[in-house]
């Protein structure tokens, strides 16, 4: 037997949380778990666009945990690109995805016309979509549902298992045996007693788990269900009683769906004033019906469907999400939930600037996504080209997330023991995983961690810890996180600003002529030229 029967390679989510993507490959053969898009700054988000560090044709199967988009996203691309094989997830995974990569799909189609009809863009050569609808749909039809805790071979010498992971409907963890080497990979796994689902399940005894960090750095206060509705019932009475809006930000899948069942009981209790609820995504609508099919089956509805309820309104068309404009004193949820794309832009364009709106987050917002740059202070922002002052009140409530807590994810991983090899964390910010890193070594000081990059590669055999055989692309490692192009719209917003609170005109002269010799100087180094004749523009102009 080699040394290393096992190999896994990191495409996507390492030190970062968007992008999974894991190639397990044995005896010749291989397997994805996940093929997700990545998520957050544009740079990141280019990685989208570029070449599979593998031969999609010749990959012979997916194993998907859930239908997140930065686990799911690339599969059509994947298909397009030559893939062939069976994408194995639960059921609720397949009735999801019927509408979750449609939409991303048009997502792409759309963004790609849109980013080609901006006036400063003229003469460039076009954007191409990164897939298609078609695409999207043709990937969805190679989905084959298993169900949970049975065992089916995805791949040659490949055997695995789904446990309820406990973090979205339809989520799961991947338990793998190959080569000898026995491996569970959590998917993102949910908290304790997560809306709608079950606690986070599965076996004991490992060669080697690789376990997601997002919030891995942080302990959440403990809230129960009527905990977390007073905490959303404070909110919706302040944004209320301010006269105007409370646009929520809210993933299509989950997030909307949670809300609103806390919503509708509040509503009904008469808890909150009975204002309309418009839900502003088509994508929303449908994923709550596959929601409302499996509610006799889901924890906390009562075996009934929660969702239909008077005051929520679900906006499908175009034109009736752009009659929001004029509304006041009601409740916006749209998506997308990190701001990134999607209607919430266009909500956020017209009640940022309100004083009497707020915008309240209720979900993880990715370093470089243009959530986490409102949630951060910014006091301008860039919306497709226009720059938007945040004049309303930023709110946040942390209690809805569908990602286990630091606490909560080492209890997974003790329920995982003994681990023989190795302890991976991957789908983390630096930050997450760090914190992970330090509290593993603290409880469990002889447990092997690793924190792989993108791109690195490890060798995995029973009972040793992971050997890493490749390091991977530097260049593509340096992606994740807040991009040139993030700090280029934050300085760009608050320039004029600056440069108007210098009062003497002169100064004001020169401290463009020093930038421009900043800049001048960079293009003139990259070009080989000397820095004298910038620098002597500069004198002149000052």
């Amino acid at each position: 037997m080699a040394e290393h029967p096992l190999a896994l390679t990191f495409h996507g989510a390492a030190h970062t949380v968007t992008g999974s993507c894991m190639e397990f490959r044995c005896d010749g053969h291989s397997l994805l778990v996940d093929c997700g898009m990545f998520q957050g700054s544009r740079t990141l988000e280019n990685l989208n666009a570029g070449d599979f560090a593998f031969n999609p044709a010749a990959i012979p199967a997916v194993v998907l945990t859930h239908a997140h988009i930065d686990h799911s996203g690339l599969l059509p691309k994947l298909v397009a690109q030559g893939f062939k094989g069976d994408i194995w997830c639960t059921g609720p995974t397949k009735d999801l995805l019927e509408y979750m990569l449609a939409d991303a799909g048009r997502i792409q189609e759309a963004d790609t016309a849109r980013r080609n009809r901006r006036r400063d863009r003229a003469g460039e050569d076009p954007f191409e979509p990164v897939y298609t609808e078609q695409d999207a749909i043709a990937a969805w039809k190679l989905c084959r549902s298993v169900p949970l805790e049975e065992w089916f071979e995805p791949a040659p010498g490949f055997r695995a298992r789904l446990w309820n992971a406990g973090h979205i409907l339809g989520s799961a963890s991947v338990e793998l045996e190959a080569g000898g080497v026995r491996v569970m990979c959590s998917g993102d796994v949910g908290p304790e007693n997560k809306a709608f689902l079950l606690d986070p399940q599965g076996p004991a005894g490992f060669d080697h788990v690789i376990c997601e960090s997002t919030y891995g750095d942080r302990q959440r206060e403990k809230v129960t269900m009527e905990e977390r509705r007073k905490l959303l019932q404070a909110e919706v009475i302040a944004a209320i009683t301010r006269g105007g809006n409370l646009v929520i930000p809210s993933f299509a899948l989950e997030r909307t769906q949670e809300l609103l069942l806390d919503l509708a009981f509040l509503l009904r209790e008469r808890s909150i004033p009975d204002v309309p609820v418009f839900i502003d995504s088509p994508l929303a609508s449908r994923t709550t019906g596959v929601f409302a099919r499996y509610s006799a089956d889901l924890e906390d509805t009562g075996g009934v469907n929660v969702f239909d309820h008077p005051s929520f309104h679900f906006v499908n068309d175009v034109s009736e999400s752009i009659r929001l404009n004029s509304v006041s004193g009601a409740i916006i949820m749209a998506a997308s939930g990190m701001c990134e794309g999607g209607r919430i832009r266009h909500h956020l364009m017209h009640n940022l600037h309100r004083r009497d709106s707020t915008i309240l987050f209720v979900g993880f917002q990715a370093q470089g996504s243009l959530g986490r740059v409102i949630l951060e202070g910014a006091k301008t922002v860039r919306i497709s080209g226009a720059d938007v002052r945040v004049r309303a009140q930023v709110r946040r409530i942390d209690h809805y997330s569908a990602h286990a807590d630091q606490g909560e994810l080492l209890a997974w991983i003790a329920a995982r023991a003994p681990i023989s090899g190795s302890l991976i964390l991957d789908h983390g910010e630096p930050e997450g995983l760090e914190g992970m890193r330090r509290e593993l070594q603290r409880l469990m000081p002889e447990l092997a961690v690793k924190m792989p990059e993108i791109g690195e590669s490890y060798g995995l055999a029973p009972g040793k810890p992971a050997k890493r055989t490749a390091t991977g692309n530097i260049a593509v490692q340096q992606s994740v996180g807040r991009d040139w192009q993030n700090e280029y719209a934050a300085f760009v917003t608050g320039l004029k600003g600056e440069l108007a609170q210098i009062k003497d005109e002169r100064r004001r002269e020169e401290a463009i002529a020093r930038m421009r010799e900043v800049i001048d100087s960079y293009a003139e180094f990259r070009s080989g030229k000397s820095a004298h004749k910038s620098t002597q523009r500069a004198h002149k102009s000052s």
